[in-house]
């Protein structure tokens, strides 16, 4: 469920029409709903009820705006970050320190002396040599980073092979069968507490069984880390649920992933640990454009729009799919691709979409793009900057401005040489 509804023929962000929001801050625009990004993340929260202890962490990849985010660690939910950046952004938002997991297989020395200078709650290790640099620069301070291994289970998510992330051909985590020799040298750094194991295969996961032998392959080596002698007192899950892009999509729902992780860590005694993104922001978000032309195709026309692939890159990095649905639909159908002004042949949305009818100067949305849409965008084409607006009840606020090109150029010195 969300907030996005056609009221007395118009299309509503709660309260407020998305032509209000056209005429005062212009299009495009990316739009979000607080109401349905609260409602999301306490239907998650309350599918692992059944789950104790548990800590939720919000994936800050999938939509790192600062407004969001502050709504989200109103829920009580943490930040799972993968940058110095990301954690900037998370304590910013007056997400607690200690709520805060970095992951990432690539995090720099700098960024791990900003955790431990934060006090962040845990870091995800990616390799070794990671555990090595960590525990001297936690030692050098005088503490003890808490820490956990991310293993790479070998278990082919069934998603798009850019979203994937727990085969052993991917970059992520450490080779499962490897994993025990390594803990046993990482625990003895005087420098981490090395507390735990963590997962993540992969994103828009339609699939709970592959998660389920992941968790299988985890629980087997906590089994035998304990049996070394270590104590295992965190296991981070990950995340990876999907969301329906399209009308027919059957994906599990967050009942059914906590029924499934109450079953298969039962009698684990850890706290567990999750990373939702895509389930909490992805419907929680669309993005507004306006209809500049409807041009005549070969097969079918062609609706040009002023969105552009800098601003939702999903469809032409993944084919991916997003609805477009017109702000005041006719009730009329028609055949088209949709496609944005870039100078590219991938700035296309949609081939051969039966959608609402619409016209120059028609407004529509693109749904589902609150979760890699705005995160993503750039400044390609010297377009500018897509900006973002956070909509509660009646009132609207602008959480990201739009950047002009005008104001891109004026922050590029020329050298006093040229």
């Amino acid at each position: 469920m969300d907030h996005f509804t056609h009221r007395n023929g118009v299309l509503h962000i709660e309260d407020v029409s998305a032509e209000r929001i056209a005429r005062d801050v212009g299009t495009p625009v990316y739009l979000y709903s607080r109401a349905t990004l609260e409602r999301h993340a306490r239907v998650f929260a309350d599918a692992l009820a059944d789950v104790s202890p548990r800590h939720i962490a919000f994936a800050v990849k999938a939509n790192p705006n600062i407004a969001v985010l502050r709504v989200l660690a109103q829920a009580g939910y943490g930040a799972d970050v993968v940058s110095g950046g990301e954690m900037a952004r998370a304590l910013a938002a007056g997400m607690a320190a200690g709520d805060i997991v970095f992951s990432g297989v690539g995090k720099t020395e700098a960024e791990l002396r900003q955790g431990l200078d934060a006090g962040i709650g845990q870091f995800n290790l990616e390799l070794e040599e990671e555990g090595r640099v960590l525990g001297a620069l936690a030692a050098a301070r005088g503490v003890r980073a808490p820490a956990v291994l991310r293993v790479n289970p070998d278990v082919d998510a069934g998603t798009h092979a850019k979203i994937s992330t727990g085969r052993a051909e991917n970059k992520f985590g450490m080779a499962i069968d490897e994993a025990p020799a390594i803990f046993e040298r990482l625990a003895r750094e005087p420098g981490l507490n090395l507390r735990g194991l963590a997962v993540h295969i992969g994103s828009q996961l339609g699939d709970l069984a592959p998660l389920e032998r992941a968790y299988h392959r985890l629980g087997e080596l906590v089994t035998r880390l304990r049996a070394n002698g270590h104590a295992i007192t965190h296991v981070d899950l990950g995340g990876g649920l999907g969301v329906p892009y399209k009308p027919g999509d059957a994906l599990p729902s967050p009942a059914a992933f906590g029924e499934m992780v109450a079953r298969v860590t039962r009698g684990w005694d850890v706290t567990l640990m999750f990373e939702p993104g895509r389930v909490i922001a992805g419907n929680a978000g669309a993005l507004l454009t306006e209809i500049l032309w409807v041009k005549p195709g070969a097969q079918h026309p062609w609706v040009i729009v002023d969105a552009a692939m800098n601003d939702l890159a999903r469809p032409a990095l993944y084919d991916a799919w997003h609805d477009f649905v017109a702000v005041r639909p006719t009730g009329e159908r028609m055949v088209a691709n949709i496609a944005g002004p870039v100078c590219e042949s991938g700035d296309t949305f949609a081939k051969a979409r039966d959608i609402d009818a619409v016209a120059r100067g028609d407004l529509a949305i693109f749904r589902t793009a609150g979760a890699y849409g705005a995160t993503m965008a750039s400044t390609y084409n010297s377009r500018a900057k897509v900006p973002e607006v956070l909509v509660d009840g009646d009132r609207y606020a602008v959480v990201s401005p739009r950047v002009t090109p005008q104001a891109i150029v004026a922050a590029e010195p020329i050298p006093d040489w040229l």
